[in-house]
């Protein structure tokens, strides 16, 4: 199994870098279906994690994730952005819905 390189994205206060899971390119019925007609993904793995959130009396609250875990998120949370040829998804870790 290939080892992922470090991204070089590093976010912001309570923010999370997602590197999204696969398009299904096959549904259930196992019709294979057009760009236009896949699901966004809602599951991905980390990739890098902010250093957390500011808390209102100056302390910073610790974040709960961390890089390699594979997390499920909302559907339409975050930014897509593309990196070095990658497609990631910057999001709140507050849109971090589950860690799978």
């Amino acid at each position: 199994m290939a080892t992922e390189s470090k991204v070089q994205i590093r976010p912001l206060a309570d923010r999370v870098v997602i590197k999204p899971a696969n398009k299904e390119e096959v549904s259930a019925a196992g019709v294979i279906l057009p760009d236009t007609a896949k699901e966004k993904p809602q599951k991905g793995t980390i990739v890098a994690v902010g250093p957390g959130r500011i808390l209102d009396n100056g302390s910073r609250q610790a974040p709960e994730v961390t890089e390699g875990q594979t997390v499920l998120y909302a559907k339409y949370a975050g930014t897509e952005v593309k990196f070095e040829g990658e497609e990631y998804l910057i999001l709140s870790e507050k849109d971090v819905l589950a860690i799978v």
